[in-house]
C-alpha cells in the first residue's frame, strides 16, 4: 500500500489536508482518482431525483429505447460481419445492467446471444448487475476479458469518470495544476515545474491562465480497447459527454443530488467527472490501426437509428405513456439536452464492416 495515500477510513478530505501538509500540492489525478474509487465503492450513485433518490441519471434509465437500439446496431453490424457464434459482449462501468439487458433483449431477437462481460469495481453495482443480468461475468480491468473471439464493446459514461490531468499556463510557461492548501481550504496552485513540452505545439503561446485538460488514464484504455480489435475482431461503442477537437477550459465538474457542487466541497462523496476529448482517443484508437468509424452527436446518431420511429411505435402500443415517452426521447436527442453534448465514437476491427448511424471515414 502506498503510505502517501489517503487511507479510506474518516473524512477524506482530512486525509487529503494531512498529504498535502506532509509532502506539498498534490496531482489533480491523484485527488480526483482517489475520491472517485471512494465514491463508487459501496454506493449506487443512480437514479431520478427527489423522490428517487441518487446523484445523477445515464441514458439507459431514462428510457429502454437508448439500450434497444445499441443492441439492435450490435446485432446489424454482427450479421454483417458473418455471424461468428463464439463472441464476447464486453461493457465497461455496466451501471444497473439496464443497457445490458436492454440491448441484448433487442440482439437476442436476431440471434445474436453473445458470452456477456462486465468490467466493474464496485461490489454495491456488482450486486444490482447480478440481478439485472445473472449470466454476466466480472472483471476489474480488460486484461481478464478473454481474447479469443470478437468483441463488441460498449462504454457509456466511463471515460467521463477517469482521473484528468490539467496543465496551467502561469507566468508565461504552463505548469501542472495541482491540488495545495490556503489555510485549511483545497485550491488549485501551479507547480513548480515548467512543463511546455506536454503541450501541443499550438498552443504553447495561450494567455496566462489557460488551462489544457488530459486523461492518461482515458488514453490508456483505448489503446487497450483499438489493441484487441485490431487482434480479436468486433467494434466498439463510446458513449459519453465531451468535445470532438481539442480546447482549452477546465470542464472538470463535481454532482451530488443532481446539482453541481465545488469540486474540493465533498470529495468521495460527490461524482467527480470531466468531459471526454475523443479527438484525442480517436487518434490513438487509429494509431494501433483500428477503423474509427466516426464521432457523431448523441442526437445524430439516434435520429439516425431510427429512434423517434421507436418512441412513436412505443406510445402507440401503450398510449397512458404517450407522454413519458416523448419527453424521455426528447431528453435524448435534443440539442438542449443530452443530444449534443454527448458524443458517439464508433470503432472496428480492420476487417469488420462500417456500420449504422456513421458516415464513411
Amino acid at each position: 500500500m502506498d503510505p502517501q495515500a489517503p487511507q479510506q477510513s474518516g473524512s477524506l478530505a482530512d486525509s487529503f489536508r494531512r498529504l498535502i501538509r506532509n509532502t506539498g500540492p498534490i496531482s489533480l489525478t491523484h485527488f480526483m482518482g482517489e475520491s472517485n474509487t471512494r465514491y463508487y465503492a459501496d454506493k449506487d450513485p443512480l437514479g431520478r431525483g427527489q423522490n428517487g433518490g441518487g446523484d445523477f441519471i445515464t441514458a439507459p434509465e431514462i428510457s429502454q429505447m437508448f439500450g434497444e437500439l445499441i443492441g439492435l446496431w450490435l446485432a446489424d453490424v454482427w450479421i454483417r460481419s458473418g455471424r461468428e457464434e463464439y463472441i464476447h459482449y464486453v461493457e465497461l462501468g455496466p451501471g444497473r445492467g439496464t443497457l445490458a439487458k436492454d440491448a441484448l433483449r433487442a440482439a437476442r431477437k436476431y440471434g445474436l446471444e453473445p458470452r456477456i462481460h462486465f468490467v466493474e469495481t464496485s461490489q454495491a453495482l456488482k450486486d444490482i448487475q447480478l440481478k439485472t443480468v445473472p449470466g454476466a461475468i466480472w472483471h476489474d480491468d480488460l486484461s481478464t476479458v478473454p481474447q479469443d473471439g470478437p468483441m463488441l464493446l460498449v462504454a457509456n459514461e466511463f471515460m467521463d469518470a477517469l482521473p484528468i490531468r490539467q496543465l496551467v499556463r502561469s507566468g508565461g510557461s504552463w505548469r501542472e495544476r495541482k491540488v495545495g492548501l490556503q489555510d485549511d481550504d483545497l485550491v488549485f496552485v501551479a507547480g513548480a515545474q515548467p512543463m511546455d513540452s506536454a503541450v501541443p505545439v499550438e498552443m504553447r503561446d495561450a494567455p496566462d491562465g489557460s488551462i489544457l485538460e488530459t486523461c492518461p488514464g482515458a488514453a490508456a484504455v483505448m489503446y487497450e480497447i483499438a489493441g484487441r480489435l485490431v487482434d480479436q475482431g468486433g467494434v466498439a461503442l463510446i458513449v459519453d459527454y465531451g468535445h470532438d477537437a481539442m480546447q482549452l477550459g477546465s470542464t472538470l465538474q463535481a454532482v451530488r443530488s443532481h446539482q453541481k457542487v465545488e469540486p474540493f466541497a465533498m470529495p468521495g462523496e460527490a461524482d467527480l467527472t470531466a468531459h471526454v476529448d475523443f479527438a484525442t482517443l480517436a487518434n490513438v484508437a487509429m494509431s494501433r490501426d483500428a477503423r474509427h468509424l466516426g464521432t457523431v452527436s448523441q442526437g445524430d446518431w439516434l435520429r439516425a437509428l431510427g429512434i423517434e420511429t421507436r418512441a412513436q411505435n412505443l406510445a402507440a402500443r401503450a398510449p397512458q405513456y404517450a407522454e413519458e415517452i416523448a419527453a424521455a426521447c426528447d431528453r435524448l436527442i435534443a440539442d438542449d439536452q443530452m443530444g449534443k453534448l454527448f458524443k458517439v465514437m464508433g470503432l472496428a476491427g480492420p476487417q469488420w464492416p462500417d456500420a449504422a448511424g456513421f458516415a464513411e471515414d
